[in-house]
């Protein structure tokens, strides 16, 4: 490892561990530009600063599917179907009480609540929900729906986006994934998702829940269609965002790059295009999301989709956490991804990879 480097990306590294903000630019040259062991550097040294010591976080929680039925229709999703398609769901209480039960039987607290834009299912129908759940699991966490579903919502219910985020948050909403948000850039969303929120809706939904004291996490979807420009800019819209929050509310918690599954996807068998996913990008993308996001504190390794030996590279790239057991995924285990990990096997990955492990919950508080 090299500790002087030459300009202008010693300039850059210089100010990115000062916690100065780089610009589109800044962080284009060192995206394309800087050696893979030194920005993997860079970004441990930020993630100390930001995550002092050696402890990696992980968590127990279930992935739920509320329903399949979405009007999207996105390019890469293979979940989603039709109303009258014979395979259209919507999850029973039944249901949900032995999803919930296994759940609790595995030590976790958290249902991740998520599925398609169901036009049949409005802002009653997920009030109910939360609050039959609340009151059958008073300390179950709803970590649930996401940007492009409040968008649904507040369109179906002629509501403005505070209104509905009230709304659920009193029938028991606790927090809000950063889920579609794949690229921050509406080229991609045109071609991506054109049913689904553009950028600017995206945004303000999550400025609307930062300003309610709203937990949120930020994701990005990305070795698709989208440029190296595009990833940058997504990542510094997010930035930015987060600069806005009031001063002791949480805004974005975490950042969770994942990269596109294109196992029998309409993107891949319609327009031919494949994941450009690899394990040196993932590394840069995950160091550069460390470096770009001076002000979030989590960065999150999507084991799920890039497996063990990534996962493990990731937490010397800048990660501080390894995400959930993940007890049921349906969405992006449909185009391909198929690693699974238990309780123990994300604690040794943890301990193997030189770290301490460290359960904690969506808030990125010791559980």
């Amino acid at each position: 490892m090299r500790y002087l480097y030459s300009m202008p990306q010693d300039y850059l590294y210089t100010k990115a561990l000062n916690l100065m903000p780089l610009d589109s630019e800044e962080g284009l040259e060192l995206y394309e530009s800087a050696p893979l062991e030194e920005l993997m550097f860079i970004a441990d040294k930020l993630r100390q600063i930001n995550n002092p010591g050696r402890k990696v976080g992980w968590i127990i929680d279930r992935n739920v599917n509320i329903t399949n039925v979405c009007f999207s229709h996105c390019s890469f999703c293979n979940f989603c179907r039709k109303a009258n398609s014979p395979d259209a769901y919507v999850t029973t209480m039944e249901q949900y009480k032995s999803k919930i039960d296994e759940l609790y039987r595995l030590g976790g607290d958290q249902l991740l609540l998520q599925g398609g834009m169901n036009p049949d299912l409005g802002l009653d129908f997920y009030c109910t929900l939360f609050r039959k759940l609340k009151e059958l699991y008073p300390s179950l966490k709803l970590h649930s729906l996401g940007p492009p579903e409040i968008v649904f919502l507040a369109k179906k219910e002629k509501m403005n986006y505070r209104k509905v985020l009230t709304n659920l948050i009193d029938a028991g909403l606790d927090s809000l994934p950063g889920a579609g948000a794949e690229i921050l850039a509406d080229r991609v969303r045109k071609i991506l998702s054109p049913a689904k929120a553009i950028t600017t809706e995206w945004l303000e939904v999550m400025r609307e829940a930062h300003r309610l004291n709203l937990p949120t996490s930020a994701t990005m979807m990305y070795g698709h269609i989208e440029t190296n420009a595009e990833r940058i800019g997504h990542l510094i819209k997010l930035r930015d965002l987060q600069q806005e929050k009031p001063e002791k509310n949480y805004g974005f918690i975490s950042f969770v790059p994942w990269p596109f599954q294109d196992k029998g996807t309409r993107l891949r068998e319609e327009k031919g295009i494949v994941s450009r996913y690899n394990p040196p990008d993932y590394l840069r993308l995950i160091a550069i999301s460390r470096i770009m996001l001076n002000n979030i504190r989590n960065i999150q390794a999507s084991i799920l989709t890039v497996g063990k030996e990534t996962g493990m590279l990731s937490l010397h790239a800048g990660a501080n956490d390894l995400g959930s057991i993940m007890i049921e995924e349906n969405v992006v285990s449909s185009a391909g991804s198929d690693n699974r990990f238990s309780a123990v096997d994300l604690q040794e990955i943890i301990i193997e990879a030189g770290f301490e492990p460290q359960r904690r919950n969506q808030k990125y508080e010791p559980a």
